[in-house]
């Protein structure tokens, strides 16, 4: 008997835990509520024309020497008003911006001698808030992806020439028609200038004939 009653002590307990972790069915409401907060990264207003991982270095002219920039998501973005484009490239876990650059006509970009899948070029860059003069190289995971880059790269930066002449264009023909406007104004004024004399010699002819008329008047009388 007095083993069998610890047993039974046991049992309860267990049946009692057991009651207590049973879902009641109550609700709580949560002591604060997270309200969901809107992020803009400034990219609204592009569309993507290129999108690949890479990993990008930067040369460091002190050191004479490459240095990692960052690894992740390089993108070209292309505004949707004005069409220009700019390469955007923020590392895959902070999504800090490690290069932010404008897309130039006078930008060219080349293959990198030591890698086939990576490639070089120039860049005023303005990821660290100030505009420097970089020399990056970016890598890629296969040789299609980094022929691809270099491509669209090159595209774009042909594209903004051809844009660029024709803004150039379009502002001399603005001045050109602006100076053919300035052109015929003093031809107008010399115009008028005519004719207001053409009226006063006709005033003046007419002046005379009245006074004859006056004088046979006078002598017929």
């Amino acid at each position: 008997m007095s083993s069998a009653e610890p047993e039974h002590e046991h049992r309860e307990e267990e049946e009692a835990a057991g009651a207590d972790d049973e879902d009641t069915g109550a609700q709580v409401a949560p002591i604060v509520r997270l309200e969901e907060v809107a992020v803009t990264t400034g990219e609204e207003n592009e569309d993507a024309i290129l999108d690949l991982k890479a990993k990008l270095y930067r040369f460091d002219k002190e050191g004479n020497q490459w240095k990692e920039r960052g690894a992740g998501t390089v993108k070209l973005l292309k505004h949707k008003e004005t069409g220009k484009v700019r390469l955007v490239m923020r590392q895959s876990k902070t999504l800090k911006i490690c290069a932010n650059h404008l897309v130039i006509p006078t930008m060219t970009v080349q293959e990198h001698a030591g890698n086939e899948k990576s490639c070089v070029w120039h860049a005023a860059d303005f990821a660290d808030g100030e505009l420097k003069d970089e020399f990056f190289c970016i890598r890629f995971a296969s040789l299609e992806n980094c022929k691809t880059f270099m491509e669209t790269f090159q595209e774009v930066a042909e594209s903004q020439t051809k844009k660029e002449e024709n803004v150039d264009a379009s502002n001399a023909a603005g001045i050109l028609e602006k100076l053919s406007v300035e052109d015929k104004k003093p031809e107008e004024k010399s115009e008028e200038k005519t004719e207001e004399k053409v009226k006063e010699d006709d005033v003046k002819e007419e002046k005379p004939s009245d006074n004859a008329e006056k004088k046979e008047e006078a002598a017929s009388a």
